[in-house]
């Protein structure tokens, strides 16, 4: 394996001996605050992948579960579980409904910011609404110090919001960059790590097992994975350097190449140097999110990548409290989201009781027709993701009441086979949050006084026609749970059954800190996670 940088020597050094434990660095008395926040965001990270595999985490999964304040039933308590949406609601404390932030096609895409040094379309949080956690520091002290990076730009930008902070994202030519919105030029520290062409290192290696073959009992021979592509151990990266970056995003090592960028970036940043300034930082890895798309979640590949995960974590938090000390730092990590199993493949881990893929476009093209009659133009209406976007105004004008239409599409999707329900949000309104989670997930995620009308929901374990790998999006447990935990400075620790959610993770970090969110909030604080 290459070295990545000089920083990445020890996370290396600690993988290799299978970081089978975390020395307590720099033990004493804690600081009379805390010197750094990292959050942790783990793409696509099932909160039943702690128990799963337990017994072969040894790093810094099992660091933070077994000495953190775990949740098991935390969730994403929305209703288009994507990664825009749930990487907006984690720091901010909010639903995607007062977020703006609402799928990933509006999420943080604009040719308005283009990015620095690479053709690839900009972005920004221009879509973004409200405060951080970022913010609520920086209200507290102003030179509070900030870094996000992720592999996915929406992963790096959304949970800071719309703060100039620094932020870095990796892009198609293998490099780390970031937009016109935070900078007219990358830093000298972020040049030296691009300098290294680590991931082009990488060219004609192989991803294989990183366990003995015995300690993996999923099959290794699931023609349904990958699409039937490649579907067997060990996975080639090409030989090529210049197509090895392109598809680096898609291998394990690009959650140990973030993590090293993100220590290279606290050490030239200084973050958590200094007594008396808490700094922050937000790192999201996105490869198992990759993985359990392509390969899914029963797959021998998706247990490879969260073995590596833990170890990858371990060596980082390993150095990094050898760097700051361990005593100062407090750490929170969670999901964007969870994901439903592979169409049609079968399941051992998450039953599934069968895949129907739907398909609404012919209800809506019969729908669309009818209101072009009545004066309606296809200019007024969008349906997208089972959501129906309208322009009110034009059905006005048209004297076509929206609801009213609204309904017959309704009518039309719910007898398609796969759809679950298809709600009005007038009519979602009226249910009670409590015993209706469906309702209370699309209440969350659009105001019923909106410009969206109505929303769809397919049964449990249905997909949309062209799919054929695993994913996620619905309201459905199985998309919506994702683990919640907090370690370090402040932290109670102990294991929760408890029902607690992602908004309320900002809250109760701002209660930790003692600093004041600068307006309301949909989460609360979770109490039981706060040292007495």
């Amino acid at each position: 394996m290459p070295v990545l940088s000089r920083s990445f020597v020890p996370l290396i050094a600690a993988l290799s001996l299978g970081c089978r434990s975390l020395p307590a660095q720099h033990q004493g008395a804690a600081p009379a605050k805390p010197t750094l926040v990292l959050f942790l965001t783990v793409d696509q990270l099932r909160a039943d992948y702690f128990a799963r595999f337990a017994p072969q985490l040894t790093g810094g999964l099992k660091l933070l579960h077994d000495q953190g304040a775990f949740y098991a039933n935390g969730f994403q308590d929305h209703a288009i579980t994507e990664t825009a949406p749930g990487h907006a609601s984690t720091m901010s404390g909010r639903f995607p409904v007062h977020t703006g932030i609402t799928m990933n096609s509006l999420g943080v895409n604009t040719r308005e910011a283009p990015l620095i040094g690479v053709g690839d379309i900009g972005a920004s949080p221009f879509r973004f609404q409200g405060t951080t956690l970022t913010d609520w520091m920086r209200a507290a002290d102003k030179n509070t110090r900030v870094l996000s990076v992720s592999r996915k730009d929406r992963g790096a930008i959304l949970p800071i919001g719309k703060s100039k902070s620094e932020v870095y994202w990796w892009a198609s030519n293998g490099t780390f960059t970031t937009s016109s919105y935070y900078a007219d030029a990358l830093p000298g520290w972020v040049t030296a790590f691009n300098a290294k062409k680590s991931a082009q290192q990488y060219a004609g290696q192989q991803w294989n097992l990183l366990l003995p073959a015995t300690a993996y009992p999923e099959p290794d021979s699931v023609t349904l994975e990958s699409q039937g592509q490649d579907i067997v151990f060990p996975h080639a990266i090409s030989a090529d350097s210049a197509a090895a970056a392109r598809s680096f995003a898609g291998f394990p090592m690009m959650d140990s190449l973030t993590l090293a960028f993100a220590l290279d970036g606290v050490r030239a940043r200084e973050l958590g140097a200094k007594t008396g300034r808490t700094d922050l930082l937000a790192v999201s890895l996105s490869t198992t999110d990759a993985v359990g798309h392509r390969f899914g979640p029963d797959s021998r590949e998706l247990h490879d990548q969260v073995v590596r995960l833990d170890r990858y974590l371990g060596a980082f938090l390993d150095s990094l409290f050898k760097l700051r000390g361990r005593e100062g730092i407090v750490i929170a990590l969670t999901a964007d989201h969870g994901v439903t199993p592979l169409p049609d493949a079968p399941s051992t881990n998450i039953p599934n009781p069968g895949t129907t893929r739907v398909d609404l476009a012919p209800a809506y093209a019969e729908w669309s027709a009818k209101m072009l009659a009545r004066g309606v133009p296809d200019s007024a209406h969008v349906f997208d993701e089972g959501v129906l976007f309208t322009m009110p105004a034009l059905f006005k004008a048209a004297k076509v009441d929206v609801d009213a239409a609204a309904l017959e599409l309704a009518a039309l999707v719910k007898a398609v086979p796969g759809v679950a329900r298809a709600d009005l949000f007038v009519d979602l309104a009226k249910a009670d949050p409590a015993k209706d989670k469906i309702a209370r997930r699309w209440l969350n995620m659009f105001a019923p006084d909106g410009n969206v009308r109505l929303a769809v929901t397919l049964t449990e374990f249905s997909y949309w026609k062209p799919v054929r790998i695993a994913t996620h999006g619905s309201p459905w447990d199985n998309d919506a749970r994702v683990p919640i935990l907090f370690f370090g400075w402040g932290v109670q620790p102990g294991a929760h059954s408890e029902t607690v959610r992602t908004v309320d993770m900002a809250p109760t970090l701002a209660a930790i800190l003692g600093v004041k969110p600068t307006e309301k909030l949909d989460g609360v604080p979770i109490t039981s996670a706060l040292k007495k």
